[in-house]
């Protein structure tokens, strides 16, 4: 089997929101190996869509899920493209969605990616090895204003200030461990028991190479919009800027903060359910689980 080896964070219970029946048909939009996908096909005689931006992962589970036929496609595509996706197959709506978000552990874990401080690779981050931009065009280019914007609201990097001089002072940058230890020497070792002081630089860059933030912006009433009545969607998020937006968004289609007309009704009706979310168990292994969030909800008639 292709190497692609991802521990899925709230598998079960993704799968268990979205409760696929027989005849359905359901959308996993961040395939990488196949672990929601499986677990939905195995649920129910069911058909599962699954995008991913990375070939490796399309083919991946392309080789894990082989077993299912015709019940299982994978596509090489963006999850904001899932309305293109959708017309070319003819499915006007589908059952349920799903949406893992963030770096998958197989791109973290291979050096030749470029995702990791911890491994020496190119300075790269792209989640499709395809795409024109990768991260030593934005360390190695960028003016001082956008290139701090960039660890300041992406990173969330408290020191963005003086790690965006220090990038800049050490131009050029072609290796992933170079720029993480000039990084961590401007930081300090205050965040070392916690997390590696070069991880929100990288967590900033890497969201600024895949405009992760944007596609998920773009993503979000699409979904909604291809959902059937009783459709249900579930998306797991990792850091706080990603489950902002998909917090907010669910919220607000549940009618919470809409204009209201002077007898206090919603100007329209409300798309979904009100929402709900769900944290990993403190007992889970998998490290990534520990800032997971399960949020969910239900298309209305």
């Amino acid at each position: 089997m292709t190497a692609f080896h991802h521990i899925t964070v709230l598998r079960e219970e993704a799968v268990a929101a979205l409760h696929p029946s027989d005849g359905e048909i359901l959308v996993d939009l961040t395939l990488g190996g196949g672990g929601h996908a499986e677990v939905l096909l195995e649920s129910a005689n069911c058909r599962v869509i699954g995008l991913d931006r990375d070939p490796a992962a399309i083919a991946a589970a392309t080789e894990r899920l082989a077993r299912f036929g015709e019940r299982f496609t994978a596509v090489h595509a963006r999850f904001s493209q899932i309305s293109e996706v959708l017309d070319r197959l003819s499915l006007p709506k589908v059952h349920g969605i799903v949406a893992d978000l963030g770096v998958s552990s197989p791109q973290l874990d291979d050096a030749a990616r470029g995702f990791s401080f911890r491994q020496t690779g190119p300075v790269d981050m792209r989640m499709d090895p395809s795409s024109a931009l990768s991260a030593a065009e934005l360390v190695n280019t960028l003016d001082e204003v956008e290139l701090g914007r960039i660890l300041r609201d992406y990173g969330e990097e408290r020191e963005w200030r003086r790690v965006t001089r220090a990038i800049i002072a050490g131009r050029p940058w072609t290796e992933t461990t170079a720029l993480a230890n000039a990084i961590a020497a401007v930081v300090g070792k205050r965040e070392q028991h916690r997390i590696h002081p070069a991880t929100r630089s990288f967590q900033g860059l890497r969201i600024a190479v895949n405009d992760e933030l944007g596609e998920l912006e773009r993503l979000l009433p699409i979904a909604v919009n291809r959902l059937y009545p009783g459709g249900r969607v579930a998306i797991i998020t990792f850091h706080s800027l990603e489950d902002r937006i998909v917090k907010q968004f669910l919220a607000r289609e549940a009618g919470r903060g809409v204009e209201r007309d002077p007898y206090g009704y919603p100007v329209r009706a409300p798309l979904l359910s009100s929402p709900s979310s769900l944290l990993p168990s403190p007992q889970d292994p998998n490290p990534r689980a520990r800032s997971a969030r399960l949020r969910t909800a239900v298309r209305l008639p």
